[in-house]
């Protein structure tokens, strides 16, 4: 039975139960295995899991991604899991996405102003905080080798046909929200983008299997 960990914010928690892993089409449940599969084999080698997200701007899907996975390694109590995110340019994060990750329960503080402030993100008490800012995916703040390359929009998964260091590459795109800054309908759409992304890695991450005995798929919680 895959035990969940319960000191993830409350907010968090809700947040993530109320994901539905069922509106996941077949058709994405296939882009999405070959994630799956990198975790899965890093899992039963007890080897670090190092996954950078990749996103043209680095401001709002790498981000949201980042974010999402690390908190559902913490949600499925998957060891050794790692999270970062990139761009083949930096810009900032976006306050919306931030302000996104805020309403789902996430803590979010400001530790340095600027074009392109740094963030704590945290999912819990006892957490570790991520460190946000936008960066090139090759900044030395991401890994350098033994790592997936997760290739969030189109944009960067077609400019980037080489990730140096990159040990495995696995495009799983989403649309942009950025489409609709300035209109009625961002916050919305910020939200939608934000829950798909987050229904997904519940997903991916509900997958892996333990390793003690005969494995077993986890229980979708």
């Amino acid at each position: 039975m895959h035990e969940t960990n319960n000191n993830l914010f409350q907010k968090v928690e809700e947040s993530i139960t109320a994901l539905d892993l069922y509106s996941i089409s077949e058709e994405r449940k296939k882009i999405l295995q070959p994630l799956v599969e990198y975790i899965q084999e890093k899992a039963e080698t007890k080897q670090l899991v190092s996954l950078n997200f990749i996103c043209t701007h680095n401001s709002r899907r790498s981000h949201l991604s980042q974010i999402w996975a690390q908190a559902m390694a913490a949600h499925y109590n998957i060891q050794n899991v790692f999270c970062y995110w990139g761009g083949t340019e930096a810009t900032e994060l976006f306050l919306k996405a931030a302000q996104t990750l805020e309403e789902q329960g996430f803590e979010i503080t400001k530790l340095s102003e600027g074009k392109n402030p740094v963030y704590s993100i945290k999912f819990g008490e006892n957490a570790h905080p991520v460190v946000g800012f936008s960066k090139t995916y090759e900044n030395a703040f991401n890994p350098v080798s033994g790592f997936a390359a997760i290739m969030t929009c189109s944009q960067a998964d077609a400019g980037c046909p080489f990730i140096a260091g990159a040990e495995k590459r696995i495009p799983i795109t989403y649309e942009d929200p950025k489409a609709f800054d300035g209109t009625a309908e961002q916050n919305q759409k910020y939200l939608e983008r934000s829950t798909q992304i987050a229904t997904e890695l519940k997903y991916v991450f509900s997958q892996i299997q333990e390793l003690q005995g005969n494995p077993a798929k986890y229980e979708i919680k």
